[in-house]
């Protein structure tokens, strides 16, 4: 195999590219997402073909949608292990938090890759909702959680599987707004600047479980830079501009990040000898702080409520304790609930208030009230953190606060008053605090964006961005019983940077890619990326000795190693050894070049000898041994050997780099990958909960179904026309019937199955239906008869017609045929005359006529020569055109006439003897069948007809042959041009020994003897004449 980079394409691989690329051309019309994955809401953002960046709305038409997912427990999951529990998802799962606890899980996203025993956030997520059960997953040890509604098994929900549920139901509200035919799978979703390796991981397996392919994973910050950029232009810094700088300043609900953003323009060379200019949005630097925003705020809410709460004299009363209350989940469900409402409001309020009945104990009720200023001192530790970000990311960057034009903001929390007046006092003027973007909507807008411009289904505004891995990256290794270290990434670099690494290594090892992150305490550590193992070193650093002659010292080991686009990860894209090897100048090519003559150089070529037994006396002879290389080596082949002349030159040694590529495996490190078996149980545990929700759906269609075919029922008993179409006996079975089925539905109906809820509906659809049946057939049947009637009444009118056109060409017939026998009788006295009156004077004269006319082109179509039957022929008359109708036709529609005549008449008399509240002996389908067939027959004869009457195409013209003369007549095609012979064949012969004069005096001028040319001129004049007419 030829070296990697280098490898020449098979038919088959060409083949199924092809193949691959009409599929991906068809399926250009694929709609992309964008997704702000964010800890509180998820915001989604569709771009379809119609569709630019559309927000995706909830099932409740709302713009973003609660990042939870609940169970919901019913009897029949209770009592059946095999039924799974209905998922309910953003809002709605919010709202079962304070009846089901247990079962509702939100604010999912700081668990992901999270320690169950090491992490603060699993401890500070369990204090918030107490009544989950969070416990730590058998091989990977991260959390998991246990359902008390799920009764299958014992395996715990993973964040993942949890946050997969999310991303499916937002991908089932974008197919709904794209429409049926729409697929998507394309996604490009937001993450914080903080995010590990582990973190983005698992961002990707809960998207790959959702049926999502990531193209991307986009920080925050530029994502809000991304769609800042899409309405505007920055100056060209080729053109002497300077960039823009600006930070964006995000603070959610799980925490605070910022992002300095270098906007710019950048002239760059276009296709061809164009130039365009892009704009171009860079990532310098980047901070966070992990323990600031609106869940903290909303903890200090939810902590001064508890401790008024517990001072309140209904729970001094009952004598609960502190932690008794924070224990208890459905206390701690609605004070976190409405935290989040009480802190909203106080962005735009100064005070405000809530209510609780029932809180803790049916008989405790709960009121309390709070001032933006009571808040702001609460909240008043978090102060000092607002900056936090801000500083980090200036030293990231290298800059400071005076090189910022703007500070951006973006985020819910970001709204809070006091966050507002500590960002200006930390920026210094509030000029500098922008508003100029939608804090709720620029990231996911941003990411659609992105989304757009990765796919090949759109094209967009032309943007160019580099983002950041916030980590700096390294790779270990073991090297003659040493650990060796280097860096390769620093935080600011940009994803999608490549280096080639050089190891001090000759034999097969592994090396660990490793990132630089922080641990809780704040401290950097070296956290494995991932490990990658060679496979053929070893074989290939002794072939590069043995074949080529290498020594060891002069061996390189190099891996080419990135930033990966998608990810940010440091990733190993290829390695090689290789080394320089001398060889000898030339090869195969060369070699077959010297052969024939034409590998000398300058003035080196000779000539070859003149004689043939020289040529082939000196003819070389080509050895059956080549070199052979190996499948993964760059390198030349040894010439081929060959006899030389003694004035050829000896060839030089040179020297040339031999490379052979390295096979490896590369396996993510750090957090324990999940098996293959426990991925496929989760899928199909995933799989099982769609087919559950689809088979709720479809009972509750039915429930609905059933529900309103009761009412139904009881509007239609008041109906006249029903009444009159069923009998006393029927009305009041359906009664009873309908009354037992609606106590039914408000009893144990309610949670019975779709079967059972089918069979009754199918029960009393059986007792309505043949009555409304027999009620609107009443209605339809007049208007099917009148339809039916008129269509017989059209079939009589063509089949008159059909006979009438018969008819006539019988009388054509016969007329023509009695004319063609008067024209015989006078052909035939016709032909006598001409015989007595022809002699051997105008014989002789018509065969000098038709030598003088030799340079006119002749009629192809017509004889030279004509003889008295010719004009007996063309005086006869055209027989008549037949009619386009055969007797068949006329049989048919008489026949079918008849019969649908016969049937319509005694299905008439039949309904005629019933009564309203019999079945009807003729179906309103029936007639409309007859009708159709009877259109049908119709519509063939006037197709036969029209057929006939549509004109003959146009015969072909045909273009002058024969002399020069005659090729200028028909190219000129002048309306005086004549066919000569044509003319004379219908002349009687007195006219024909005119023009014979005529034409001799004609050539009388052309031999001299008439100067005058009045020969010419009589036969003109002639010719015209017999023209005129003709035209008469």
């Amino acid at each position: 195999m030829p070296p990697h980079g280098r490898r020449r394409l098979s038919c088959l691989t060409i083949t199924l590219a092809l193949f691959f690329l009409f599929v991906s051309t068809a399926s250009a019309v694929s709609a992309v997402l964008g997704i702000d994955l964010g800890t509180e809401y998820i915001k989604t953002a569709l771009v379809k073909p119609g569709i630019p960046l559309e927000i995706v709305l909830t099932k409740d038409s709302k713009r973003k949608e609660t990042a939870a997912v609940a169970f919901k427990p019913s009897k029949a999951s209770k009592q059946d292990p095999d039924v799974f529990p209905e998922r309910v998802y953003g809002g709605d799962a919010l709202a079962l938090s304070a009846r089901f606890p247990g079962d509702v899980y939100p604010n999912l996203k700081p668990l992901l890759a999270q320690h169950f025993q090491s992490s603060d956030l699993v401890s500070v997520y369990k204090s918030r909702h107490p009544e989950l059960q969070p416990l730590s997953s058998k091989e990977r040890g991260t959390v998991g959680f246990k359902s008390s509604s799920f009764q299958q098994g014992d395996d715990l929900f993973l964040v993942e599987e949890l946050l997969a549920m999310e991303l499916k139901n937002i991908r089932a509200n974008a197919l709904a707004m794209a429409g049926k035919a729409s697929t998507i799978r394309d996604v490009v979703i937001t993450i914080p600047p903080f995010y590990t390796a582990e973190e983005k991981r698992a961002v990707v397996m809960a998207a790959e479980l959702a049926g999502l392919r990531i193209l991307s994973l986009i920080s925050d910050g530029l994502a809000v830079g991304l769609n800042y950029a899409t309405s505007r232009t920055f100056p060209t810094i080729n053109e002497g501009g300077q960039p823009e700088v600006h930070l964006v300043y995000d603070m959610g609900a799980g925490s605070a990040s910022a992002t300095i953003l270098r906007f710019q323009g950048r002239t760059v060379k276009d296709i061809g000898k164009f130039n365009k200019t892009v704009q171009e949005v860079q990532v310098l630097g980047t901070g966070w702080e992990t323990s600031l925003g609106g869940d903290v705020l909303n903890q200090v809410i939810v902590d001064d409520m508890l401790e008024k709460f517990a001072d309140s004299p209904g729970v001094k009363k009952l004598g609960a304790q502190m932690e008794q209350i924070k224990q208890h989940g459905r206390t701690m469900a609605k004070l976190w609930k409405e935290s989040e409402r009480l802190r909203q409001v106080l962005s735009a309020n100064t005070e405000t208030q809530a209510s609780f009945e029932g809180l803790y104990h049916d008989d405790v009720n709960f009121r309390y009230k709070v001032t933006r200023a009571e808040f702001e001192r609460l909240a008043s530790k978090y102060t000092e953190k607002v900056k936090t970000p801000i500083t980090m990311a200036l030293e990231s960057a290298k800059l400071s606060l005076s090189d910022l034009e703007s500070v951006i903001l973006h985020g819910g929390a970001v709204r809070t008053p006091f966050i507002q007046q500590e960002l200006e006092t930390i920026v210094g003027s509030s000029d500098k605090i922008r508003t100029n973007v939608n804090s709720d909507e620029a990231a996911v807008f941003g990411a659609a964006f992105k989304a757009a411009s990765i796919s090949p289904s759109f094209r967009v505004k032309e943007i160019r961005t580099g983002d950041t891995p916030g980590f700096a990256s390294g790779a270990w290794w073991t090297a003659d019983g040493k650990e060796k270290q280097q860096k390769l990434f620093t935080p600011t670099s940009i994803i999608g940077a490549e280096k080639q690494v050089t190891f001090k290594v000759l034999e097969d090892f592994t090396f660990t890619l490793y990132q630089q992150v922080f641990s809780q305490s704040g401290q950097k550590i070296e956290v494995p990326v991932t490990e990658v193992q060679t496979k053929n070193m070893t074989a290939s650093v002794k072939k590069l000795e043995d074949t080529f002659g290498c020594a060891g010292a002069d061996i390189s080991t190099r891996f080419a190693i990135r930033l990966g686009p998608t990810d940010g990860l440091p990733e190993v894209v290829s390695g090689t050894v290789s080394c320089e090897a001398t060889e000898k100048k030339g090869g195969v090519v060369d070699g077959m070049k010297d052969l024939f003559g034409f590998g000398s150089k300058k003035g080196e070529q000779k000539p070859l000898a003149e004689d043939a037994e020289g040529a082939e006396s000196s003819s070389l002879t080509v050895n059956a041994e080549t070199a052979t290389s190996s499948p993964k080596e760059s390198q030349t082949a040894e010439p081929v050997s060959a006899e030389q002349t003694p004035d050829e030159k000896r060839k030089e040694a040179t020297k040339k780099t031999q490379t052979i590529y390295i096979d490896f495996t590369s396996e993510p490190a750090g957090l324990p990958q999940l098996s293959t078996e426990t991925l496929q149980r989760i899928k199909d545990r995933l799989s099982a909960f769609d087919d559950s929700d689809r088979s709720r759906v479809r009972r509750e269609e039915t429930l609905n179904t059933l529900e309103a075919f009761a009412y139904k029922a009881r509007d239609l008993l008041e109906d006249e026309s029903f009444i009159s179409a069923s009998t006393a006996s029927q009305r009041g079975e359906i009664e009873d019937k309908f009354k037992a089925a609606s106590d039914w539905l408000y009893g144990e109906g309610a949670e019975a199955t779709r079967q059972t809820l089918k069979e009754r509906l199918d029960e009393l659809r059986g007792l309505v239906n043949p009555v409304q049946k027999r009620k609107d057939e009443a209605v339809k049947r007049p208007e099917a008869v009148k339809s039916l009637q008129d269509a017989l009444d059209q079939v009589k009118v063509m089949v008159d017609v059909v006979k009438q056109a018969q008819e006539s060409y019988s009388i054509q017939l016969e007329m023509a045929s009695s004319t063609s026998s008067s024209l015989a009788d006078s052909a035939s006295s016709a032909s006598d005359s001409s015989t007595i009156s022809a002699s051997p004077e105008t014989t002789s004269t018509s065969s000098a006529i038709v030598d003088d006319f030799a340079d006119l082109d002749d009629d192809p179509l017509t004889s030279s020569t004509s003889s008295p039957d010719s004009t007996a022929t063309l005086s006869t008359p055209l027989p008549p055109q037949p009619p386009p109708y055969t007797e068949a036709d006329l049989t048919s529609l008489i026949f079918t006439r008849d019969e649908v005549q016969s049937w319509l008449d005694a299905k008439l008399a039949a309904q005629a003897k019933l009564s309203p509240s019999d079945d009807p002996a003729i179906l309103a389908s029936d007639l409309t069948a007859k009708s159709t067939e009877l259109n049908q027959q119709v519509m063939k004869i006037l197709q036969k007809q029209m057929k006939a009457n549509r004109p003959p195409p146009p015969p072909p013209k045909k273009p002058g042959t024969g002399t020069k003369g005659g090729k200028k007549a028909a190219k000129k095609g002048t309306k005086n041009s004549v066919n000569i012979e044509d003319l004379l064949k219908d002349l009687s012969p007195q006219e024909r020994e005119e023009i014979e004069r005529a034409m001799k005096d004609a050539e009388g001028k052309t031999n001299g003897e008439d100067s005058s040319g009045k020969g010419a001129e009589k036969l003109k004049e002639k010719m015209m004449k017999k023209m005129e007419h003709e035209e008469l």
